[in-house]
């Protein structure tokens, strides 16, 4: 019987439940983009608190696509060690872990400004020029495109070695992918741009070096934005059409959620105020739309609190798995409440002061709460 606490198969990774972390930038690692000791912290709450597959923060391919100086990276060979430390510690409590590799593209202008450099994206921008994005950047190459393309494929090649369990590629939430498919910034003329096909190019090559870097049996999944969030972007029409492709190409479990967002966090994948059962699962009918089309797994986030509802959601066949963000930063002990039967909801109230501070370059932690799940994790 399909359950929130009955394993589940993603190609070569078996979970012993439904129960996803999605990925969640913590800040927190070491001077250069090592893990941190803190990071391992973190990440064995988590596994302690019976979290099936946890999906990392962010670990950029290459030092363009890097956002924050807290970021963590996989661009070199000397971040192997700290990964593989802390996939024994998530594996030593029975968790999986997935690795998300990550490109801002044009999102890293803060970042390439204080360096002196123009961020890359998809297309030139001025800033100013698109109310959807704060900054200026510079349109790729073909060479950056390649070199990038390449850059994935190498760091997922380490992941692997590194003893983790799956890579999923970042595809959302207005960083690189989201770019190139949105036709809002992507305003390109050769093979990167215009039709559907072009601007989800990108995706099918990363993916080809992905693979062709681990082999046929190791799970390669994708974070995909579907459409935008707002009018004028991205469509869930074509967003649809991409998810069905890149199921067929090979990617072996899709999370659906939003691409490029808009203005404030009603028009993000975060949104605020999720108090109330009718609030949470903002991206259920995406979801499920796309699980009707795909025959490969299918996971939903976004919103996510109700027990009950997340069992509702597994058993009506709208998604494989269910994954959780904020409610873990404040009781990273969760899952494992519900599984010993201590039916509640969790005290997170999405208000989002945990992003905001996030911004400021501090450490990950519930703000309302003031417990820093990496300092004093839960056992």
């Amino acid at each position: 019987m399909k359950n929130l606490f009955s394993p589940f198969t993603i190609r070569s990774l078996t979970t012993k439940n439904r129960v996803v972390r999605s990925a969640t930038y913590d800040g927190g690692a070491e001077h250069g983009g090592f893990v941190s000791e803190w990071q391992i912290a973190l990440y064995t709450a988590l596994a302690k608190g019976q979290v099936g597959l946890i999906v990392s923060g962010i670990f950029n391919v290459d030092s363009v696509g890097k956002a924050s100086p807290s970021q963590n990276s996989l661009h070199r060979d000397s971040y192997i060690e700290g990964l593989s430390k802390l996939t024994s510690a998530i594996h030593e409590h029975g968790s999986k872990l997935a690795v998300q590799l990550f490109h801002a593209g044009r999102e890293a202008f803060r970042r390439q400004e204080a360096l002196g450099r123009y961020a890359l994206g998809p297309s030139d921008l001025k800033r100013g020029q698109d109310p959807y994005f704060e900054g200026a950047c510079k349109a790729m190459r073909d060479e950056d495109i390649e070199a990038t393309i390449e850059a994935f494929g190498n760091a997922a090649a380490r992941v692997k070695e590194a003893g983790a369990d799956a890579v999923q590629i970042h595809g959302a939430h207005a960083y690189l992918f989201s770019q190139f498919l949105s036709p809002q910034s992507n305003k390109r003329k050769d093979k990167w741009g215009g039709s559907l096909q072009n601007r989800l190019r990108l995706h099918k090559m990363v993916y080809q070096a992905v693979r062709k870097a681990v082999g046929q049996k190791y799970p390669v999944m994708i974070k995909l934005g579907v459409a935008d969030g707002f009018a004028g972007g991205l469509e869930f029409e074509e967003g649809l059409e991409g998810a069905i492709q890149l199921a067929k190409l090979g990617y072996d479990a899709i999370e659906v959620t939003q691409g490029l967002r808009g203005h404030g966090y009603t028009q993000a994948e975060f949104r605020p105020k999720i108090v109330k059962r009718n609030r949470e699962a903002y991206f259920r009918d995406w979801c499920g739309a796309v699980k009707e089309k795909v025959e490969v797994p299918v996971i939903m986030v976004g919103g996510l609190r109700s027990r009950d509802l997340m069992e509702e959601i597994i058993s009506k066949g709208n998604a494989d798995l269910v994954a959780l963000c904020r409610p873990l930063i404040r009781e990273p002990d969760l899952i494992a409440s519900w599984s010993a039967g201590k039916e509640r909801r969790p005290t997170c109230i999405s208000c989002n002061r945990c992003f905001d501070l996030i911004l400021t370059g501090a450490r990950l932690k519930c703000v309302a709460g003031g417990e820093d799940a990496g300092e004093s994790p839960r056992s």
